[in-house]
C-alpha cells in the first residue's frame, strides 16, 4: 500500500511537472556532482548586521542556491526575509536590507537534503518559545531527526517546516531547563548527525557543532563584533578577521556580557568531512588549519603519483578539477591546458526538453578547446564521479575534438555508500563506482584508462601517514562505510520518507 508520505513527496517535488526529457537532461548536466551543503552566517553588535550578513552569504552561495534568508533584531522586534533563489536575487537590494534593522543578526544559503525546496523550509527557521523569540540556521543534517520528528508530532508539536531543523526549535521549546542556553543544550544532546548552527535569541546569538566536527563552524571578528559562519572566505568578503576555529562539541554565547563558551559533550576524536576538502568548501577557504587550494592541489600530485600515464596535456573539468590538475601537471611536469570551456551562464530555464538540445546538453556547460586537445593524448582530472553521466559525455566531446587519446583521473577514492550528513548523495544503487568494477566503469565512460585516488593517497595528501582504520581522521564514509555516528533514522523499521507534508503550496 501506497504511504501517504509518498503521495506528498510527489506533490512537493521541485520536479513535479517536468517531462521525462528534462529530467534526463537535468541528471546529464548534473548527474557527476556532488551537491552542496548549507552555509551559515551570524554577527552580533554591529550596526550594519544585515547588510554584513549578506554579504557573507555571496561568499558562501557555493553551498547552496536554492534559498537564501536573514532575520535580524534591533532590540524590539525581530525581521526576517527568506526567499527562494541565490543570494543576489533579493539580497542586494537596499530596500530589502532596510527591512531587517537590528545589530544582530543570522543568515543561511540552502540546498535542500531535507525536506523540498519551498519557502516554508527556507531558513533560517523562526520560532517564538516561552523565553522569547529564536531563531536557527543549520548546516549538517540529523540522523535521527524523521525518528524526533514523530516522537514529537505524537506528543502534540505542530510542524510548520519539513526539514529537520524545526526538530531542534521543537526540543529547545519543550525543555524544562530556567535558562535559555541550558535549554538550547538539552536539544543539542538529543540529536545526532552532523550541524553547525548559528541561532539567534533577542539577547545572544549561538553558535554550536556537533561533538565529531563533521559540518565546519569558524570565528571571526569585525570592528570588534563576533561572526560565527562556516567557511573564511566569509570573512574575507567583508575584511573581517579569522580568530579560529570553533571546536567540535562546543556551543559558544556572544551576548552584551562578551563570550561564553560551553563544552556539553565528552571528549570525541574529531571527525571533520573529508568532502569540505575535495569539493565543498571554496579553494580560497582555509579550513582546519589547511588551505583548500593547496589540499587539492596535494590529491593533484598525489593521483600522478600512483596512476600516471604517458600524455601530452593535463586537462582540467571544470571548476571543480582545477585545482587538482595543477598539482597534477605540477608533480608531472605535463603542460597544463584548459582544453575545456566552461559557461558560467547557462541557467535551467534556458533548456528546453527538445532532442536537439538533449543531444547537445553538456556542450552548453562545457566546450571543447580544440586548439588545446587535437592530436594529443590527454588526462582529464575531476574532483569525484558520482553516477557518470557527464563523464561519458565529456570524453565523448574530447574525442570529437580531436583528442587522441583520453585518460580519466578523479582526485578522490570511489564513492561506494550515501551520505547522511548534509551532502545529497544517491543511494548505493546510483552510484557507478558502487554498482560496476573499475573496468566496467572505463568502458561506460569511453576513457582510455581510469583511476582514482587512494584511500591511504587521499590521507597522505592531508599530511598522514595513511589512513588509520582504528582512529580515521575524517569522516569518509562515502569510501568506506565508516559512518561517524549512529545512523537512527535508516535503522527504523518505520517507513521513513524524506518528505512529511501533505500540504502543497505555491511560493
Amino acid at each position: 500500500m501506497r504511504h501517504p508520505d509518498q503521495d506528498a513527496q510527489l506533490d512537493l517535488d521541485p520536479n513535479a511537472g517536468k517531462g521525462p526529457a528534462a529530467l534526463e537532461l537535468q541528471d546529464d548536466l548534473e548527474g557527476d556532482t556532488l551537491r552542496e551543503e548549507c552555509g551559515v552566517f551570524g554577527i552580533y553588535g554591529h550596526p550594519d548586521a544585515a547588510a554584513i550578513t549578506a554579504l557573507g552569504l555571496h561568499a558562501l552561495q557555493h553551498r547552496g542556491q536554492e534559498a537564501a534568508g536573514i532575520v535580524s533584531y534591533d532590540g524590539s522586534r525581530f525581521h526576517s526575509e527568506r526567499r527562494l533563489g541565490l543570494v543576489g536575487d533579493t539580497f542586494s537590494r537596499r530596500e530589502v536590507i532596510d527591512r531587517l534593522p537590528g545589530s544582530v543578526a543570522v543568515g543561511h544559503v540552502r540546498y535542500s537534503t531535507t525536506g523540498a525546496t519551498i519557502l516554508r523550509n527556507v531558513q533560517p527557521l523562526f520560532a517564538e518559545l516561552n523565553a522569547g523569540g529564536l531563531a536557527v540556521a543549520h548546516n549538517g543534517n540529523l540522523t535521527n531527526g524523521l525518528t524526533l520528528r514523530r516522537e514529537l508530532v505524537r506528543h502534540g508539536a505542530m510542524m510548520q517546516s519539513t526539514t529537520d531543523t524545526e526538530v531542534i526549535l521543537h526540543l529547545v521549546a519543550r525543555s524544562k531547563r530556567a535558562r535559555f542556553i541550558e535549554r538550547y543544550i538539552d536539544a543539542l544532546r538529543e540529536i545526532e548527525g552532523a550541524y553547525a548552527l548559528v541561532s539567534l535569541t533577542n539577547k545572544k546569538l549561538v553558535g554550536a557543532r556537533d561533538p565529531r566536527g563533521i559540518r565546519p563552524l569558524v570565528l571571526g571578528e569585525l570592528d570588534g563584533c563576533p561572526i560565527l559562519t562556516s567557511e573564511t572566505c566569509a570573512l574575507d568578503i567583508i575584511g573581517a578577521r579569522f580568530v579560529r576555529d570553533i571546536e567540535p562539541g562546543e556551543v559558544i554565547v556572544f551576548d552584551e556580557n562578551g563570550q561564553d563558551i560551553h563544552k556539553p559533550f565528552p571528549p570525541m576524536a574529531p571527525r571533520p568531512c573529508i568532502f569540505e576538502y575535495i569539493y565543498f568548501s571554496r579553494p580560497d577557504s582555509i579550513v582546519h588549519g589547511r588551505s583548500v587550494y593547496e589540499v587539492r592541489k596535494a590529491f593533484g600530485a598525489q593521483l600522478a603519483r600512483e596512476s600516471h600515464v604517458p600524455i601530452d596535456v593535463v586537462v582540467p573539468v571544470p571548476d571543480s578539477g582545477v585545482p587538482a590538475a595543477v598539482g597534477y601537471s605540477q608533480h608531472s611536469g605535463v603542460p597544463f591546458e584548459l582544453g575545456i570551456i566552461r559557461n558560467h551562464y547557462v541557467g535551467r530555464t534556458f533548456i528546453q526538453p527538445t532532442q536537439a538540445i538533449r543531444e547537445s546538453g553538456v556542450r552548453m556547460k562545457h566546450s571543447a578547446n580544440r586548439a588545446a586537445i587535437e592530436g594529443k593524448r590527454i588526462i582529464l582530472i575531476d574532483d569525484s564521479l558520482v553516477r557518470g553521466t557527464t563523464s561519458k559525455k565529456i570524453v565523448r566531446m574530447m574525442r570529437d575534438a580531436g583528442a587522441k587519446e583520453v585518460h580519466f583521473r578523479l582526485a578522490s577514492p570511489p564513492i561506494l555508500y550515501p551520505d547522511y550528513y548534509g551532502i545529497d548523495l544517491p543511494d548505493r544503487g546510483g552510484l557507478l563506482a558502487a554498482t560496476h568494477s573499475l573496468e566496467e566503469m572505463r568502458e561506460i565512460i569511453g576513457a582510455d584508462s581510469l583511476a582514482f585516488l587512494s584511500i591511504d593517497g587521499m590521507y597522505r595528501a592531508m599530511g598522514e601517514p595513511g589512513r588509520d582504520p582504528a582512529n580515521p581522521k575524517f569522516s569518509d564514509h562515502c569510501f568506506t562505510g565508516a559512518y561517524p555516528t549512529h545512523l537512527t533514522d535508516q535503522t527504523q523499521t518505520e517507513q521513513q520518507p524524506r518528505q512529511l507534508s501533505l500540504l502543497a503550496e505555491a511560493s
